[in-house]
C-alpha cells in the first residue's frame, strides 16, 4: 500500500540494540531472542535486514557500549546505517539503502521504544513507507524517574496507538514476532 512508486519489497529494520542502549531494558533477552527469530526468518527469505546504529557523547564510535549486543550477528552484505538522532532517515543513508532494495514496507524492531522506534516509526510513514512495528521485539529502559509511565506502558501504549496508524495510501501496524510477514 506504500506511496512510494516501483517499492513492493519489504526489510527488517534493527534500531539500535547495542551495548549501552538495551543493557537495562525491559524484557531485554526476549527482545533479543525475537529480534534473532525475525534475522533468520528474513534471511530465508532473502528479505533485506537493515541494520541502525546511534552515535552520540554517550555512545561514542568503536566504544563498547556503542556496539550491537554480542546475540545478534551481522553478515556483511547487510548495511549498517549510522545516524545521531531519533529518526533512523534523518541525516543519513537509509531511503538511498532502500530506495536500492526496492523498499516500500518496514517491519520495525529495536530500542529505545519511546525515542528511537517512535521517531523512526513516524518517520517512516510521513515519508511515504509502511511501517509494521513488532509488538514483542522493541524495548526501553525504565525512566519512571523522571515520570515516564513504567517500561511496560510505555511499550504496550505504543504498541496500542501504532496498530492503528494510517495515513493516505499508507499504513501503520502490529504483529508479534510469531505472526510477522515478509
Amino acid at each position: 500500500m506504500t506511496t512510494l512508486p516501483n517499492r513492493p519489497n519489504t526489510a527488517l529494520l534493527i534500531v539500535d540494540v547495542q551495548n549501552g542502549v538495551v543493557d537495562s531494558s525491559h524484557n531485554r533477552d526476549e527482545v533479543i531472542t525475537n529480534i534473532n527469530t525475525l534475522i533468520t526468518k528474513a534471511r530465508s527469505e532473502a528479505v533485506p535486514v537493515i541494520w541502525i546504529q546511534h552515535s552520540s557523547d554517550e555512545l561514542k564510535p568503536d566504544s563498547a557500549p556503542w556496539q550491537y549486543v554480542p546475540e545478534l550477528t551481522r553478515e556483511a552484505t547487510e548495511p549498517l546505517v549510522h545516524k545521531r538522532y531519533g529518526d533512523s532517515f534523518e541525516a543519513t543513508e537509509l531511503e538511498s539503502v532502500l530506495a536500492e532494495r526496492g523498499v516500500g514496507r518496514l517491519v520495525v524492531t529495536g530500542a529505545q521504544t519511546d525515542a528511537c522506534i517512535r521517531s523512526t516509526l513516524h518517520g517512516a510513514i510521513v515519508r511515504g513507507y509502511d511501517a509494521v512495528l513488532v509488538s514483542d521485539a522493541h524495548t526501553t529502559e525504565d525512566l519512571t524517574q523522571y515520570g515516564a509511565p513504567a517500561p511496560q506502558q510505555v511499550i504496550s501504549h505504543t504498541n496500542l496507538y501504532w496498530e492503528w496508524q494510517e495515513a493516505p495510501g499508507r499504513k501503520g501496524g502490529t504483529a508479534t514476532t510469531a505472526d510477522v510477514t515478509f
